[in-house]
């Protein structure tokens, strides 16, 4: 007998050919992970037989594979013709009569435990989608608040239909499925009303980078299909799964999104959903607290450990959850293999850079950057969906956002730019499964860029793509990876941009030899953080309120800076997790700091900044004590809550010993003691008194690291920002190269390691074998170099 529904709690990963993937995932986190602590709505599935019952019943079958033969689907007329009839020809059908009552028997009993009449959420689930090989992202519909007989089976015969949405046939035909082999399920579940709240998507691996141990959380208010079709910016929050599982509390990271509306209920009616606009206050507020995220985090790692090892190997996964407003309550409502990052090669490393010697200009528009490529091409506005025959292959498609109807141009298109939808839209997905750079969440990239203009999409600087002007020269490197040897001198790298950090990681390393401080203050914070603590005795109305403004979030304004600096911080640390991470204290000079906002408040004027209030001697004066409290407790965060032990503490600019143990004891105040939970902390060897003495910084600190830009300056007496005798600042020079023995010598003969993390083995090859010859610990290089450097140095050491 042809089993017509299936119950969530008896069916299981296994039941894909019955239920499909997207039921089959439901029923099996349903049954396995419930009592694990995942929270997922009950429901049931209208079984993929139903489905070939209902065809074979009604005579639809045949008509359908009538219709699709001989269908070119590159003709999108013809495409689109054939597609309208086979829909119309399904949801004119009736249902077999045994049939209908079988799904409204399931619906009565669904209400009668939750002890009233369900609104819920109807959700098509094909026999061959989220495959980890094929997403077949948005391919098939979901209808939200369906309550009443008479509403689920309409809704029951669109979820038919929608397996011959354009796209549908499209995709299938594109990748090899055939037709007559994909059945489809409907799920029937309990909907959760996150229209009172809000919900999202996450995914246990970083969707663009491919960093496995995050899980990338995107989130707005109301309803998730918001978020999931890309109409809107949500908030963006990453978690570090390892110290996750720790018991730690790692959120790296937390962008916050212009969540411009949000999908509420509408009364009555299949498909009965409506936006609404967001008040300023909830849109200036994230929509998840912190508890949340680590919630929402620790299920998507519970059930990404789940399919891993029913799968036998790393299985990434891609779920969508949704709070609950009337009780507060999280859920689970899908989840699926990824089907990208997780496909991609490790082994081979390919980097886009621009190579105009003028560089690219400013920016015409700027948004998410959705893969790491450089192309260009003409502009090509398209509106809606009616235009979408008139696109041109090779040209850059530029719109509001997409859906899945529009994936018959996606796959002409040289690159894509929406002004909605944030990293995990429909157009974010299907962009990087095609190898197509897409430029998402622009705000106004459809007004700004005209049609025919030609332009060069950059996704390759960072998360934030860029769209300039005109055709600009561009390389691609491939290099690869397998079986690269590692020298025995430990190959580091400058990191400074925390956004980077995930993709830099897959360069073959040994850690951060230097995570400026300085980038994340200018970049993340903009602010003095003597602003932010005397934020109320601050006069200038004017500075106030835009002080005010940056911090919408926070009534403590130093709050701010510890928060951002912290998620700067950890964003590195975790992505070079377990390798050393050494963090440079702030090394900002005093006309640096004044440049923040608020700076000129707080800062003295100086003759010669370079030589004056930097470095170490600002930690423990009164003057900047308690500012430099705030980057204790952002470090402190790091390391103690979020458990990134790894990360280490270097002290800029140490001119005495005795101004060593000064900062030493300003920061054991703050709970950064040097010892306590393995904290290391190293000085800057920058200074001559650092060599001169360097047996005696060796008593106080664990390490030296080498800043051969300053200690060029300092040996040969030259201001290294001089024109006028820039020919003679050179970190080749025999002096400073003596000075480099002297320290490495001194310092190892009390045990302690040194590196380097100027400027001078990045720019000059001769220098890195020098330092290897003199028997470094560490060589920390600009990431562009790591590569080559590395090659150089194990020649070296062979000899």
């Amino acid at each position: 007998m042809t089993e017509l529904i299936g119950w969530f709690e008896d069916i299981g990963i296994e039941d894909v050919p019955k239920v499909g993937g997207k039921n089959a995932s439901l029923g099996e986190m349903y049954r396995e992970l419930v009592p694990e602590g995942v929270a997922v709505p009950p429901g049931f599935a209208v079984t993929a037989d139903a489905y070939r019952y209902f065809l074979e019943e009604t005579g639809v079958g045949e008509r359908i594979y009538e219709i699709l033969e001989g269908l070119d689907t590159h003709d999108i007329a013809e495409l689109r013709k054939r597609g309208q009839k086979i829909r119309h020809t399904i949801t004119r059908a009736e249902f077999p009569k045994d049939l209908q009552q079988a799904i409204v028997d399931a619906y009565d009993q669904l209400s009668e435990e939750a002890g009233f009449e369900l609104d819920v959420a109807v959700r098509s689930s094909a026999t061959a989608e989220d495959l980890p090989e094929s997403s077949f992202a948005g391919q098939q519909e979901s209808y939200l608040n369906v309550q009443g007989h008479a509403a689920l089976l309409h809704t029951c015969k669109l979820c038919y239909a929608s397996l011959f949405t354009d796209r549908a046939i499209s995709y299938r035909v594109d990748r090899g499925f055939d037709h007559r082999q994909v059945a489809l399920s409907v799920g029937v579940q309990q909907m959760v009303r996150s229209d009172l709240a809000s919900a999202g998507v996450a995914f246990s691996i970083d969707t663009e980078s491919g960093f496995e141990d995050a899980v990338f959380i995107n989130a707005s208010y109301g309803l998730g299909e918001s978020v999931v079709k890309g109409t809107v910016n949500p908030d963006e929050y990453y978690v570090f799964k390892p110290t996750l599982k720790e018991g730690f509390e790692p959120i790296l990271e937390k962008n916050l999104g212009s969540k411009e509306f949000k999908l509420v209920y509408a009364q009555g009616g299949t498909r009965s959903t409506r936006p609404v606009p967001v008040g300023r206050h909830d849109r200036q507020r994230y929509a998840l607290s912190d508890e949340d995220i680590l919630i929402v985090a620790r299920w998507v790692a519970i059930i990404e450990d789940h399919y891993t090892e029913k799968a036998g190997k790393p299985m990434p996964m891609d779920v969508e959850w949704a709070k609950d407003g009337r009780t507060g309550e999280l859920f689970i409502v899908q989840a699926r293999p990824e089907t990208v990052q997780s496909q991609k090669r490790r082994d081979v490393l390919e980097t886009y850079r621009l190579t105009g010697d003028e560089g690219p200009g400013e920016a015409l528009v700027t948004g998410r950057a959705i893969g790491a490529k450089i192309v260009s091409g003409p502009v090509q506005l398209v509106s809606s969906i009616e235009e979408i025959e008139e696109f041109e292959e090779g040209s850059i498609l530029v719109t509001s956002t997409t859906d899945p109807d529009w994936e018959p141009i996606m796959k002409k298109a040289a690159a894509i730019v929406t002004d909605r939808g944030g990293r995990t839209s429909h157009a974010a997905i299907v962009s990087r499964e095609m190898g197509v750079p897409a430029i998402v969440g622009t705000i106004d990239g459809s007004q700004r860029l005209e049609d025919g203009r030609t332009v060069t999409i950059s996704c390759a600087e960072g998360e934030e793509g860029k769209v300039y002007d005109g055709q600009l020269k561009y390389e691609v490197e491939t290099v690869d990876l397998r079986g690269l040897e590692r020298p025995e001198t430990k190959i580091m790298m400058n990191v400074a941009n925390p956004s980077e950090a995930f993709r830099l990681s897959r360069i073959p390393n040994d850690g951060v030899g230097l995570a400026r401080e300085e980038f994340i203050i200018n970049s993340f914070i903009g602010i003095h953080p003597l602003a932010l603590l005397n934020f109320d005795a601050i006069e200038d109305e004017e500075l106030k309120d835009e002080i005010a403004q940056r911090t919408v979030q926070y009534e403590d304004k130093a709050e701010f800076f510890v928060d951002r600096l912290a998620q700067g911080i950890a964003m590195i640390g975790a992505g070079f997790y377990p390798n050393d991470v050494i963090v440079r204290l702030s090394d900002f000079k005093s006309n640096e700091y004044a440049a923040l906002l608020g700076g000129e408040l707080f800062e003295p004027t100086e003759n010669n900044p370079m030589l004056g209030f930097r470095g170490a001697s600002r930690y423990y004066d009164e003057r900047y004590k308690d500012a430099f409290a705030l980057e204790c407790r952002a470090l402190k965060k790091v390391r103690d809550e979020m458990g990134l032990r790894n990360v280490k503490v270097m002290v800029p600019f140490c001119r005495t010993v005795e101004e060593g143990r000064k900062v030493q004891e300003v920061m054991a105040e703050h709970g950064l003691k040097r010892g306590e939970n393995g904290l290391e902390i190293y000085v800057m060897c920058e200074i001559p008194s650092n060599v001169i003495l360097a047996e005696k910084f060796a008593e106080i600190f664990d390490g030296f690291s080498i800043g051969s830009n300053d200690l060029t300056q300092l040996t040969l007496g030259v201001d290294r920002d001089s024109e006028i005798i820039a020919h003679l600042f050179d970190e080749r020079d025999e002096a400073v190269k003596e000075m480099v023995h002297e320290v490495i010598e001194r310092a190892h003969k009390h045990g302690r390691k040194v590196g380097i993390c100027g400027q001078a083995p990045s720019d000059y090859p001769e220098f890195a074998r020098f330092l290897v010859d003199e028997g470094i610990d560490s060589i920390s290089l600009n990431p562009d170099v790591v590569l080559k450097t590395t090659l150089d140095i194990l020649e070296a050491e062979k000899g």
